[in-house]
């Protein structure tokens, strides 16, 4: 035998050995031996978590490493699969983005751990809103979600060294001047008062810590769900374009009107970001968080109704120029009385902000219209939106803002006859 023949041999036995270890323990060629793309594992997983009632992501399946969910995506892309069988994929990916890009630990977003263990995370919610409304002057919705929600939720909370503290005492001090002023009235245009009021009157001297811990739960819940929903296409946009939006559509993560709204914010006119920011708008408000509100209004009867009601007596948005709720829609009663007219106006909302119909007629009837101005005027709205989100919420606390509303209910409770 030849030295060429007997290398041929052994390269021969070597491939002979090969091709029998791969079938013994099951290898194939190189086309079978292939790894499986990542994104295999995450095909066709439902949202469970979008709700924002639950801590972490949208599915206890997907990953929090941004760089995992990248590369799963990008696999997916590459190798053409539907979108809608990487819907949820998706979008935990660009939630993954927006909570990174807001300083916020999701694998410890929780709002189930309490008030205390969310303070951080409650704060730079709104400190985000306005970054991506700071960089993005055309994200009309943001700068709204940062004014206005940040304000609406500090009547309730103090973001000082502290921690989340509600001012019961303050309530109770509501609650009882309330009651003062309705003895004081004649039956009859009491018995005409919205309920909301009345069970103020009733209620809000007796309102507990726990029912306090209870209804901030439920607004960090709902803070959470509205994060998860819009924030992350905001982040697609910014980061891609309408092609991030058209993804996300495709995949059903949008639906045609925010889809729309989109199209509207890449048109580039101040008349598209005006449509986008009332299609967000209307999102937000009548349907991400519209059922969460009759779940909160109707919670532990009747302190649910109470404490929402408050939350619309103290929560006047930042927004400069908007009316607070009373002075918006003051409460005015009329009766007769043994053949006289007696009429009551008192400075209070003549609606619960959990109430959805009355809820939009404020915001797009005085609280969207003060906020288009501001966008408007960019000077304004650099001062605006600038300005430190501690500062924001220190006007709105219920603390702050109770001596003036204590003086405002006793010197403008006007009876007429």
């Amino acid at each position: 035998m030849t030295r060429r023949t007997a290398g041929r041999s052994v390269r021969l036995f070597a491939r002979a050995a090969a091709l029998s270890l791969c079938l013994v323990f099951g290898l194939g060629t190189q086309q079978t031996a292939q790894a499986e793309p990542v994104y295999a594992a995450y095909l066709d997983l439902p949202s469970v978590n979008g709700d924002g009632a639950g801590g972490g992501g949208l599915n206890p399946l997907l990953p929090l490493d941004e760089s995992i969910l990248a590369q799963a995506v990008h696999e997916a892309r590459t190798d053409g699969v539907a979108p809608r069988r990487y819907a949820t994929l998706l979008h935990q990916y660009w939630l993954v983005v927006a909570t990174r890009n807001a300083a916020i630990d999701l694998a410890a977003w929780d709002p189930g751990r309490g008030p205390r263990a969310n303070e951080r995370t409650f704060s730079q919610v709104y400190v985000n809103y306005l970054r991506l409304a700071t960089r993005h002057p055309e994200f009309y919705w943001a700068g709204l979600a940062g004014i206005a929600g940040g304000s609406f939720a500090s009547g309730f909370f103090d973001m000082g060294d502290a921690g989340i503290v509600l001012d019961v005492p303050g309530i109770h001090q509501l609650g009882n001047a309330m009651a003062d002023l309705l003895r004081a009235t004649p039956a009859e245009l009491v018995g005409a008062l919205p309920e909301d009021i009345r069970l103020l009157a009733t209620e809000g001297s007796r309102l507990s810590a726990e029912d306090v811990t209870w209804y901030q739960t439920r607004l960090m819940i709902m803070q959470k769900h509205i994060f998860t929903d819009l924030v992350p296409m905001h982040e697609a946009y910014a980061a891609l374009g309408m092609r991030g939006i058209d993804e996300m559509y495709a995949a059903g993560v949008l639906d045609d009107g925010i889809h729309a709204a989109w199209e509207s914010i890449a048109a580039g006119t101040r008349d598209g970001y005006i449509d986008a920011l009332i299609r967000m708008t209307d999102r937000e408000q009548n349907d991400i968080v519209a059922d969460q509100w009759d779940e909160t209004a109707a919670g532990r009867a009747p302190i649910g109704r109470v404490l929402t009601y408050v939350s619309t007596v103290v929560g006047k948005p930042g927004v400069p120029g908007v009316r607070a709720p009373g002075v918006f829609a003051p409460t005015v009663v009329r009766v007769d009385v043994s053949g006289r007219s007696l009429a009551l106006r008192a400075p209070l909302p003549d609606f619960n902000w959990a109430d959805r119909a009355t809820r939009w007629e404020y915001i797009t009837g005085d609280l969207v219209p003060r906020h288009i101005d501001m966008e408007t005027d960019a000077v304004l709205a650099g001062a605006v939106l600038g300005e430190p989100l501690r500062s924001k919420l220190a006007r709105g606390r219920l603390a702050a803002r109770l001596p003036d509303l204590l003086t405002d209910l006793t010197a403008h409770w006007q009876i007429a006859g």
